[in-house]
């Protein structure tokens, strides 16, 4: 029985041996590393790290991009024993340095020169730290050695086979495989101490949900350091023979999909929505033709995975309706796009609209949601994919227990619950109670099939001033819904009514107000037209119509801008930060409900 990451992964090199276990591109072409040569790459590195000093129980940072250095640091790490700490290379210096510094990481090993220069400038203030570089360091600085000269010397003087076995067989069920810190929506980050069986339970699990099959390709975008990530693309891919490509950057996403023709993808909803927006935007340019004969066959698209979905049976008309349209409109869409041999787009992170799952199921591409924590492994629902139903986030796995709480709040144990905070006993204990259920802070429902429906964050919840308490995720999803909305943060904590900021969707406003003769309206004034905020205006209360009266949207400001992760707004996995939002934009907020009475 496999109980270590590390078993899982010498199981694998003998099994899917000459099958490609990665694909990275080298010039104009991605070419493939098999299993056979990832091992032996593994096995190099382990002895380049046992040389550098790296032992048992040492914390190993990894501040890299998805490529395959980071897969094969990250098995070299977990067969000594140590423990692997990733972090999003998309954080600023000082973010980089509370993590190194919060987990004791000694050493750090960098992808590139942009993340070498934040290593180097946390070095000197911990100059203890060592550094390696999986890029040549151009110009040689001080002190960094160069992951490729460490794994040339380890080539001269080999671990036996003997002393290999013996070192990755002395890693138990119970060690220490990770340290994953939390994003940080609301606070600091903190590490939640993950281990080998945490995570072979966790991917064993979600096999019975998720057949990858060996050949399989994955196309790799969501960072390896989030834990989701990490158990799709890595763990779980690699147990069952599956090939890894990786995404050169979300900019090459697009072309990168149609080099690769991936059978699967992990995705958090925001990509999906921009894929959303980027597909309408592009047919909203076609012919009136086009645009109706795309609008016909996404109706019966939708129709036709809606009758599927419920296990009602279909008419013979309607089959052969939404087969026409997908060969005239979606099977030629997939194709161009390079999605021609997807089965399933995995979204997870955040909730994904419901809107946005019946569009790509409609077009052929239908989206497995699932849940889960960095503290759980982080799998603990998932649709299963002979019945998925979209606005849920599926059914709980296998060898878990999930229940709701009188709060509403999401309860979970199981293997898959973390081991605790790292260096933080009393926040261990707020989390885990002594019956060993882990309070996820997420507030939750099942429906009568007992599939999980995640309707908030049990600390985002807005309380009014009379007392109501409402749930703006929930809202803020039901508004995605418009084409002409692209983000939302939901405020109005002890107000008397609910507001929200509304970043439009750019492209399709502007393409609206041509339609409309608002000639006019300049993109950078775009927000501030009568005509758009009167549009927006319409559709809020087009999606709010069902909510009940507190939880309506009263006034709104629309942003000129879109949130990003540069400026400190989302995360590195595109989650709204509403801390931060709500105190950059106090004054906005302030003058919104100082200027219109309740």
């Amino acid at each position: 029985m496999v109980e270590t990451l590390c078993q899982m992964f010498q199981e694998s090199t003998r099994k899917f041996g000459e099958y490609p276990a990665m694909l990275r591109k080298v010039g104009k072409r991605f070419e493939p590393i098999t299993y056979r040569e990832m091992g032996v790459q593994v096995r190099r590195l382990v002895t380049a790290l046992l040389s550098f000093g790296i032992k048992k129980g040492d914390r190993v940072a990894l501040l890299s991009e998805n490529r395959p250095e980071w897969a094969i640091a990250d098995f070299a790490i977990l067969h000594i024993g140590a423990v692997n700490v990733g972090i999003f290379p998309t954080l600023p210096a000082g973010q980089v340095e509370y993590i190194v510094s919060d987990s004791g990481a000694g050493c750090l090993i960098v992808s590139d020169q942009e993340q070498l220069a934040k290593a180097l400038s946390i070095r000197k203030r911990v100059p203890a730290l060592r550094i390696i570089s999986m890029n040549g360091v151009e110009p040689a600085s001080e002190g960094v050695i160069f992951l490729g000269d460490l794994m040339a010397e380890a080539e001269s003087a080999p671990l036996s086979d003997q002393a290999y076995e013996a070192l990755w067989r002395s890693v138990g069920p119970q060690d220490w495989a990770a340290i994953i810190y939390t994003s940080g929506t609301t606070a600091e980050p903190r590490g939640a101490i993950l281990s080998h069986w945490n995570f072979v339970s966790n991917y064993t699990s979600a096999r019975e949900v998720l057949t990858f099959l060996p050949g399989d390709i994955l196309l790799s975008l969501m960072p390896l350091n989030h834990v989701y990530g990490r158990i799709v693309d890595q763990y779980l891919a690699m147990s069952t023979g599956a090939t890894v490509a990786y995404v050169e950057s979300l900019r090459r996403l697009r072309q990168n999909m149609a080099e690769v023709r991936p059978h699967y993808m992990v995705l958090v909803p925001r990509v999906l929505e921009m894929f959303q927006e980027g597909l309408l935007t592009a047919v909203g340019k076609e012919s009136s033709f086009k645009q109706k004969l795309f609008n016909w066959a996404l109706s019966k698209g939708k129709e036709l995975a809606a009758r599927t979905q419920t296990g009602k049976r279909s008419s013979p008309f309607l089959l052969f309706q939404a087969w026409l349209g997908d060969r005239l409109v979606f099977r030629p869409i997939r194709a161009r796009l390079g999605l021609d041999r997807l089965k399933l787009f995995f979204s997870g992170g955040a909730p994904l609209s419901k809107t946005t799952g019946e569009f790509f199921s409609a077009l052929g591409l239908p989206v497995m949601e699932g849940y889960g924590l960095s503290e759980t492994s982080p799998l603990v629902a998932v649709n299963p994919q002979a019945k998925l139903k979209p606005g849920t986030v599926g059914l709980p796995i296998g060898g878990i227990e999930v229940r709701i709480a009188d709060d509403d709040e999401i309860l979970v144990r199981g293997p898959n619950v973390m081991q605790g905070y790292y260096k933080r006993p009393e926040e261990t204990k707020e989390a885990i109670d002594a019956a060993g259920w882990l309070h996820t802070g997420d507030i939750g429902e099942f429906d009568a099939d007992g599939y999980l429906t995640i309707t908030d964050r049990k600390k985002n919840l807005i309380v009014l001033a009379n007392g109501k308490n409402v749930a703006p995720q929930h809202l803020e999803n039901r508004l995605l819904e418009s084409p002409f909305i692209s983000q939302v943060v939901i405020v109005g904590d002890q107000q008397n009514t609910i507001g929200a900021l509304i970043v439009p969707a750019f492209e399709r406003v502007r393409e609206w107000a041509e339609e409309q003769g608002i000639s006019t309206v300049a993109g950078e004034t775009l927000p501030r037209a009568p005509e758009v905020q009167r549009l927006i205006r319409e559709e809020v209360q087009r999606l709010s119509g069902d909510f009940a009266e507190y939880e309506k949207v009263r006034r709104f400001a629309l942003l000129e801008r879109e949130l990003t992760v540069e400026d400190g707004e989302l995360t590195p996995t595109l989650k709204i930060k509403r801390r931060v939002i709500v105190e950059k934009y106090k004054d906005l907020i302030d003058s919104l409900y100082g200027s219109v009475r309740p």
